[in-house]
């Protein structure tokens, strides 16, 4: 390629059998809506109408814009390279710095396996709730966590059909949730309950800062319950004919979360105060216990903690790909990128972030504003992306693709850029977790580079003079 170094494949990668293709566009649209539905809608309602009062609908209309400009640049990305590995490959093919194509790969990786991690110890949490177990607040929620993520890798190995098949399932149990807060919502509406008039008041800020720089703050927060989209590019190598569909299949799925967003956003504010539903953890169980108090709150316990186990699923099934990708291009050692013979799936990479995820839920626990950070490196990484997409444009495939109007690249780099600065009104622990994720990622990427020069300088010692 022109202009970009390219890493060649490791050795013995292409004795390696390539990825199953069993996902069209309706397993590809399920697995795109669920993992943006994910936890995000379900605990972030409150904390973003903390920030502006009941234009809570607004952060989250404001996220999905520049989402959307963002996934132009994706769409043109993953359909010029429909190859497993995501935002790390892009850089790498428009870069061709090692360095740089490490950091953006584990960014990505370090936010998918950390917020599945964090949601295998929310499914514990919420099944001691289901079921009335009182497994504390340690061991016991650890160990569920833990055989919650094993069985995770189990399906994860068993084959990307099953895995996809498992998310149809939880997506709409996920989405059957966010469905009956809407319908609880206009219903109540419909017959008089509640205040329609929420939905236009700004929240008064008391330290003199206008209602502009609180919808940023919002957004900020927001923007968390929209990621995943990315996640789709890591699975083009299981997908059939990507090139046509993920366009079409992206967008719809965007479109869909975003409307469901607004709506369930303004069914709650119409209900609660903005003030009460900040309160707590659970924001949309309140919506349900005053829109309808004789609903079985339970049940919405069920489809919560359904909705943090897909959540893990999709996060687990996007990691071990970007893994199992990079392998294949030479930027991690080859050995991660072996596939299983007979289930066609990279079990190597799977069995390596399992065991990420193990030490995270053993020792790590609760990951303090896991929302936000996640938000942050991610949107670090589309600011790269973004940019990216205009290097590349030189790059010419010999086959069509998605192109996306120039402005939008541009659009999403400053808007992503713009999100990650402090002005936002971020957390400041926010940043500090941040720069600890990527300080370790800088020490793996050290190690290898040492372990690549020694082995070279092996190798040569190795041959005959």
């Amino acid at each position: 390629m022109a202009g970009a170094a390219k890493t060649p494949s490791p050795a013995g990668a292409a004795e390696q059998p390539s990825l199953h293709r069993v996902m069209g566009p309706w397993l590809l649209l399920l697995f795109i809506v669920g993992d943006i539905l994910g936890t995000g809608i379900y605990a972030l309602t409150g904390q973003v109408a903390k920030q502006v009062g009941g234009v809570v609908w607004l952060p989250f209309l404001l996220a999905f814009v520049v989402a959307l400009v963002t996934a132009f640049s994706y769409l043109e990305l993953v359909t010029k390279y429909p190859r497993a590995a995501g935002a790390a490959l892009y850089v790498h093919k428009a870069f061709g710095v090692h360095f740089i194509t490490f950091i953006v790969a584990f960014a990505v990786m370090c936010s998918g396996i950390t917020s599945a991690s964090t949601a295998s110890r929310a499914f514990a949490a919420n099944l001691a709730g289901a079921f009335s177990l009182d497994l504390g607040s340690g061991l016991g929620i650890t160990a569920v966590g833990l055989g919650f993520m094993a069985l995770v890798a189990a399906v994860n190995l068993r084959g990307v059909g099953e895995s996809v098949k498992a998310n149809v399932l939880l997506t709409c149990v996920e989405l059957t949730g966010l469905l009956i807060i809407i319908g609880i919502g206009f219903w109540a509406i419909g017959t008089g309950q509640g205040d329609v008039g929420r939905v236009l008041e700004f929240k008064a800020t008391t330290d003199g800062g206008s209602a502009f720089w609180s919808v940023i703050a919002g957004t900020s927060l927001a923007f968390f319950a929209m990621v995943g989209f990315e996640d789709s590019v890591n699975m083009a190598e299981e997908s059939k004919d990507p090139s046509r569909i993920f366009p079409k299949v992206l967008l719809a799925g965007l479109a869909i979360t975003g409307l469901v967003y607004v709506l369930v956003s303004i069914a709650a504010i119409t209900l609660v105060p903005p003030d009460k539903l900040a309160e707590g953890e659970t924001p949309l169980l309140q919506v349900v216990q005053a829109g309808a108090p004789g609903f079985p709150v339970e049940l919405f316990g069920f489809i919560t903690m359904f909705a943090v186990a897909n959540s893990a699923l999709i996060n687990m099934l996007m990691a071990s790909r970007l893994v199992y990708g990079m392998s294949r291009e030479g930027v991690l050692p080859p050995l991660l990128g072996k596939v299983h013979a007979a289930r066609r799936t990279p079990y190597v990479a799977i069995a390596f972030t399992t065991l990420l995820a193990f030490g995270l839920i053993s020792f790590v626990g609760e990951v303090p504003a896991l929302g936000g950070t996640t938000a942050l490196l991610l949107l670090l990484v589309f600011t790269i992306v973004n940019i990216a997409v205009l290097v590349l444009r030189k790059d010419k495939v010999d086959h069509p693709h998605f192109h996306a109007p120039l402005v939008l690249p541009v659009l999403g780099a400053l808007s992503c850029a713009f999100l990650v600065g402090p002005w936002t009104g971020r957390d400041p622990v926010q940043y500090t977790i941040a720069a600890v994720l990527l300080g370790i990622g800088v020490l793996l990427w050290g190690a290898t580079v040492l372990f690549q020069r020694g082995a070279r300088r092996k190798a040569a010692a190795e041959q005959p003079s």
